[in-house]
């Protein structure tokens, strides 16, 4: 038998699958550390702001969502209340769509 033929086909993709590929939530939360202390509060507001506009970015794509014109506020909302994070910000909603434009 050739070896081809005993390897086991992948897991169909988003561009592949005939519909859309469930979401993936994570099996387990990755552990928190502390921040560094010193910091402005400016700082500490701008960098959870950011982690939180990068999972709704990679939480977006993983849906399918891959064009910044295609993940509207709403649509940044609902995903936020699927994958258990408090509704973003019209500010945080820019933040994700210039993540997916910078990340092309």
């Amino acid at each position: 038998m050739p070896a081809a033929a005993l390897k086991p086909k992948p897991l169909p993709t988003q561009s592949t699958a005939k519909r859309p590929v469930p979401l993936e939530l994570p099996c387990a939360p990755v552990e928190k550390r502390p921040l560094p202390a010193g910091r402005p509060r400016e700082w500490y507001v701008t960098h959870n702001r950011r982690l939180k506009a990068m999972r709704l970015a990679v939480a977006l794509l993983d849906s399918g969502v891959y064009l910044p014109a295609q993940a509207r506020d709403e649509k940044i909302r609902t995903t936020a209340r699927l994958i258990g994070v408090h509704p973003p910000s019209d500010t945080t909603c820019r933040m994700v769509r210039a993540f997916m434009r910078y990340n092309r």
